[in-house]
C-alpha cells in the first residue's frame, strides 16, 4: 500500500516535469524563430535603405545636367563666371535671360514651325498608318505578305543614301526653305509606325470583325468604330515618340531651311548657341535650352504610363 501511494504520488511529478520541458522548449524554439524573423527585417531594412541611397545618387546624376541647366538660366552673366561652381542664383526670380532669348532669338518662331509640323504630321501619319496595319493584319488581300516585306525593305535603306536624290527633287519642286519636305513625306505610311500597329492589331481577336462583317458593317466602319477605339493605347506611345522625334529633330530642317522665318526649333538653337555661346551670355543660351525641352518634360509628366506600356504592346502575339 506504502508502495503504491508512493507510485502514485511520484507519477503526477514526472509528468509535470516531461510538460514543463516541453513548454521551455517550444518557448526556445519560438524564441529562435522570432530571432531569425528579426534579423531578416533588419536585413531587409539595411538592403532597402542601401538600395534607395544607390538610386538616388544615380538619380541625381541623370538630373544634374538638368538642374544646372535651369538654374545657370536664371544668373546673370557676371554672376556665372564670377561663381560658376556654385549653382544657385542670387534672385531665383530673374527670368531676364528668358526675355532676351524669346525677344531677340525670336525664339517662338521656331516654337510656331515645329508645332505646324507636328499638328501636320502626325495625326495624319497617324491615321493612315492605322489603316495601312489594318489591312495588312484583319483583312484578306492578295500577296500583302509579299507587298509587307516590299515596305519593310525600304527600312534597310540608309537615309543617307536617298539625302542627295531628295534634296535635288525637292529643289526642282521648289521646296526647299519651305515647310513641305519635313510634312509631305511623312503624312502618308509611316513603316515604322505600320509594323509597330500590326504587331498590337494581331492580338486583338478576329471574330469580332468577322462577327462585324455578318450583320453588314463595312470595312472602313469596322475600322473606324471597332479597331481604332481598341488601338488607342499603341497610339498614344507611338504618337508620343514621334512627338520625341520631330521636336528634337535637327538634321532634317538643318538641310531644307535657310531662312529664320522657317527655321524650327532645333536649328533655331544651334544658332543661338553659335552666337552666344562665345561672347560671354552662356545665360541667354540656358535659357533658350530650357525653353526648348520644356515641352518635352510636360508631355513626359502627363504621359509617362504610356512610355512605361510602348515598352510591352509590341510584345503582344497573335
Amino acid at each position: 500500500m506504502k508502495y503504491v501511494d508512493e507510485t502514485i504520488l511520484r507519477f503526477p511529478l514526472v509528468g509535470n516535469n516531461n510538460s514543463s520541458r516541453r513548454k521551455n522548449v517550444g518557448a526556445d524554439e519560438l524564441t529562435e524563430k522570432d530571432i531569425r524573423d528579426r534579423k531578416d527585417k533588419i536585413k531587409g531594412i539595411i538592403g532597402g535603405i542601401i538600395s534607395n541611397l544607390i538610386l538616388a545618387f544615380l538619380a541625381f546624376l541623370v538630373l544634374f545636367p538638368l538642374i544646372f541647366m535651369v538654374l545657370s538660366s536664371l544668373r546673370t552673366s557676371d554672376e556665372y563666371f564670377a561663381r560658376i561652381a556654385f549653382m544657385f542664383p542670387e534672385n531665383w526670380f530673374n527670368f531676364d535671360n528668358y526675355k532676351r532669348v524669346i525677344v531677340n532669338a525670336n525664339l517662338l518662331v521656331g516654337y510656331k514651325n515645329t508645332l505646324i509640323i507636328v499638328v501636320a504630321v502626325i495625326p495624319c501619319g497617324t491615321l493612315f498608318a492605322a489603316m495601312s496595319a489594318f489591312s495588312f493584319a484583319k483583312l484578306k488581300l492578295r500577296h500583302k505578305q509579299f507587298w509587307l516585306l516590299f515596305l519593310l525593305s525600304g527600312m534597310m535603306v540608309p537615309g543617307a543614301v536617298l539625302l542627295m536624290p531628295r534634296y535635288i527633287a525637292y529643289q526642282t519642286i521648289g521646296w526647299i526653305d519651305t515647310l513641305l519636305p519635313l510634312i509631305i513625306p511623312h503624312l502618308f505610311i509611316h513603316v515604322g509606325t505600320m509594323f509597330f500597329f500590326i504587331q498590337y492589331m494581331k492580338g486583338i481577336p478576329s471574330e469580332l470583325f468577322e462577327a462585324a462583317k455578318i450583320d453588314g458593317c463595312s470595312t472602313f466602319r469596322m475600322f473606324l468604330q471597332i479597331m481604332f477605339p481598341l488601338l488607342l493605347p499603341a497610339v498614344a506611345a507611338q504618337d508620343i515618340f514621334w512627338f520625341m522625334g520631330i521636336w528634337n529633330d535637327y538634321f532634317a530642317p538643318s538641310i531644307y531651311l535657310r531662312s529664320s522665318e522657317n527655321m524650327t526649333l532645333q536649328v533655331m538653337m544651334a544658332s543661338l548657341n553659335s552666337s552666344y555661346m562665345g561672347s560671354g551670355n552662356q545665360t541667354i543660351v540656358f535659357a533658350g535650352a530650357v525653353l526648348s525641352c520644356l515641352p518635352m518634360i510636360i508631355v513626359y509628366l502627363i504621359l509617362q504610363k504610356f512610355f512605361i506600356k510602348s515598352m510591352s504592346i509590341g510584345a503582344v502575339k497573335g
